[in-house]
């Protein structure tokens, strides 16, 4: 068999089969960090860009599209969903992917979900196969034959297992759709900080939003006979097979998801924490600094790492502007990023004293870590951190607790305590087996302050 064929074979299972309890734990866990992320991020330019050309590119149709009151074709609404969900920067991730999973597959399992009435189960296992599909290829990745490493390039995999598990397609079609979603998936050779291009501060970022609409295309393209090439996976030079193979079955790769608690590059993370640990411990004020000294892996130095800013993607990719951002405002300025943090002298004048360098260590155990190390050098004296790794990583989880925190304070500024309280509710409500509250929720126009009330 071809690993396509497998991986078919492996969907349908999932399909048939509860997943064990503490899967679907981190599958509700998921589940509320994405929709924080996409109520976060609806306003921002790209979403907003998606939703006024999604009838001109998609056509009409029944899928909700979040918050607009909009509805469009199933590829139509998950590309507007999924570019709201990961416009901030603030969606999970996963290290062995190197990229983020939930702003596809969570996406794609809610809006087809909704439009076609799924049950609840079905919803949840839906988002475990896309988890283990996706991660899976992503990992496999051979960097001499896919040196770039964005999220585009696997999200409609991971989008095509998670339509195909939760419409229980017959493995022949779901192996021909991931066939078809791996060749179609955005190339992203030029975007990013693996790629040629140095202009990071653009809406195509990663290419997650395409690249999810593309993987429900090709579900439905294969579903009426259209073909690919099944040994798209069988190819070392390109996909490690042993990594795609490795547990599956009895190891879920969603267990491994992280969670960031701020929103801009996960590469970011770990300096971010080490140099607040720093911060609280010795009362540092900004007018102390002489020097800060970040000490961490070599993808982070390849980074757009702009000193001066002009837009909010730019910042999402600056790790020394975001480390002035936490110095001068606090980490909670960080939980949105927003355009309060443009252009301002002050943050400027840190991020020029903020110097990036690779810690051996922490390059050598990146992707399976990412650690970094904080130098602080003050007037008085200096400051050294440990090197360690990040907040929300599974050895340091964000639990429900802190998601919950995560989620109220991403949407302090756009709804109503009680508001806040009917999303929690509607996701804990999915959790017990109810999916109509959440899809209500999401089908709902209503964000802003003043609250228009809900007719369900």
């Amino acid at each position: 068999m071809y690993l396509t064929e497998v991986l078919a074979e492996h969907i349908a299972t999932i399909a048939g089969r509860k997943p064990p309890p503490e899967v679907r734990d981190v599958v509700m866990r998921c589940i509320l960090d994405l929709i924080g992320a996409a109520l976060a991020g609806h306003r921002s330019n790209g979403p907003a860009a998606a939703r006024q050309a999604a009838p001109k590119i998609f056509g009409s149709g029944r899928a909700p599209i979040w918050l607009a009151g909009q509805t469009s074709t199933s590829a139509g609404a998950i590309f507007c969903n999924a570019a709201a969900a990961c416009a901030l920067d603030i969606d999970d991730g996963h290290r062995a992917a190197r990229g983020h999973p939930g702003s596809g597959v969570v996406t794609t399992a809610l809006t087809l979900g909704a439009a076609s009435g799924s049950g609840a189960d079905d919803v949840i296992a839906a988002i475990v196969a896309g988890y283990d599909v996706g991660v899976r290829v992503a990992a496999a990745q051979n960097p001499s034959g896919i040196p770039t490493r964005q999220s585009g390039r696997w999200i409609s995999m991971a989008t095509a297992a998670t339509a195909a598990a939760l419409f229980k397609l017959e493995p022949p079609a779901v192996a021909e759709a991931l066939s078809i979603a791996g060749v179609l998936a955005p190339n992203q050779q030029a975007n990013g900080s693996s790629g040629y291009s140095t202009l990071t501060g653009n809406d195509v970022k990663e290419g997650i939003a395409w690249s999810s609409a593309a993987g429900v295309m090709a579900i439905e393209l294969a579903r009426y006979g259209h073909t690919g090439p099944l040994d798209l996976l069988d190819h070392s030079g390109f996909y490690d097979p042993h990594r795609i193979l490795a547990g599956l079955g009895q190891r879920w790769e969603i267990s491994e998801t992280y969670f960031k608690p701020y929103a801009c590059c996960r590469y970011i993370h770990p300096a971010l924490d080490r140099l607040l640990e720093l911060v609280e411990r010795h009362h540092v004020k900004p007018g102390h600094i002489v020097s800060i000294d970040i000490q961490t892996f070599g993808w982070a130095l390849r980074l757009g790492n702009r000193l001066e800013p002009e837009n909010l993607v730019e910042v999402q990719y600056s790790l020394p502007y975001c480390v002035a951002i936490a110095i001068v405002d606090g980490a909670d300025a960080l939980l949105p990023i927003t355009t309060a943090c443009l252009r301002r002298p002050d943050l400027i004048d840190l991020a020029a004293k903020v110097r990036l360098s690779v810690h051996g260590d922490a390059d050598h155990l990146f992707p399976s870590e990412t650690l970094a190390r904080v130098v602080i050098e003050t007037r008085k004296t200096t400051l050294v951190s440990d090197l360690g790794g990040a907040l929300g990583d599974p050895r340091m989880p964000l639990l429900w607790h802190g998601l919950e925190a995560k989620f109220r304070r991403l949407t302090r500024t756009t709804m109503t305590v009680s508001d806040q309280q009917a999303w929690l509710d509607a996701i804990l409500t999915l959790a017990a087996g109810d999916e109509k509250p959440l899809f209500c929720e999401l089908a709902n126009n209503r964000q802003s302050i003043p609250v228009v009330q809900s007719s369900c």
